[in-house]
């Protein structure tokens, strides 16, 4: 069985990347998600920027594994599209001149029927966002857990071929109500990220909660073994969201990972 490798999620450990490296690399994880909706910017950093983050990546041995980019609304949406658009195109070139392969986003509500202006908005938006990450060198990946494994699959089928990849993350599947075993047999050989994460149905509030990695619902050894089946070799990437304690939770999460 292959070594997996791990990266952390900058935003879920809120603090500068001049203090989040040395941790990363004390717990010999192989890379970090940067977050470019939050201190870093694309659009307003230079060449000399990135070269200067390329630098502090490779001091410390540590890789880039992808570019978080979660906008406010979907690609489905008309309103400000131009200029998210616009934004994402130049976190998908960000990425790429760091040299991660995808941006991570939710790209909006998958109508049930393929059909209708939403979902003719949608398409034209990932297919031309496609065709500019083919150019550029880094894709969208659709963070899954807002729709079932079945209805984000049917959208990459109608899709141009390698226009989006799939973000697979297990707990935002549970904690909307949704199976991660499901999803992954209508979308494995789409996946191309996935997210350690993990959650529960809380029965009692009538909704899903984030727990930490381990204690919910989410079957990681089983997972890892029908992700293996269908050749994924991606990175697995801890995360925690709602945490008051988030840093000795993600470092527990990597340990549970390397013990898979």
């Amino acid at each position: 069985m292959p070594e997996i490798k791990i990266a952390v999620q900058a935003k879920s450990m809120r603090m500068p990347l001049d203090r989040l490296l040395p941790i990363v690399k004390r717990w010999n994880a192989h890379a970090v998600e940067l977050d470019a909706r939050g201190d870093i910017n694309p659009q307003s950093l230079s060449q000399t920027g990135i070269r200067q983050l390329r630098k502090t990546f490779d001091d410390y041995e540590v890789r880039v594994a992808a570019v978080g980019f979660r906008t406010r609304r979907g690609y489905d949406s008309d309103e400000d599209l131009d200029r998210r658009m616009e934004a994402t195109k130049a976190a998908l070139k960000f990425a790429y001149d760091l040299g991660a392969a995808w941006v991570i986003n939710q790209v909006g509500h998958v109508p049930e029927e393929p059909q209708g202006p939403r979902w003719n908005l949608l398409l034209e938006a990932l297919t031309d966002l496609g065709r500019f990450g083919q150019r550029t060198g880094a894709l969208i990946a659709a963070e899954t857990g807002s729709e079932s494994g079945a209805d984000l699959a049917r959208l990459i089928q109608a899709l141009p071929p390698g226009s989006l990849g799939v973000a697979f993350n297990p707990g935002k599947l549970i904690i909307n109500g949704f199976s991660p075993q499901e999803a992954l047999t209508a979308l494995g050989p789409d996946v191309s990220y996935v997210y350690a994460q993990d959650g529960v149905r809380d029965l009692a509030q009538g909704r899903g909660i984030e727990v930490q990695l381990g204690r919910g619902s989410a079957d990681l050894p089983a997972l890892f073994g029908a992700l293996e089946e269908h050749g994924y070799r991606g990175y697995w990437t801890v995360l925690r969201e709602q945490s008051t304690n988030p840093v000795p939770e993600m470092a527990d999460a990597v340990s549970y990972l390397r013990n898979l």
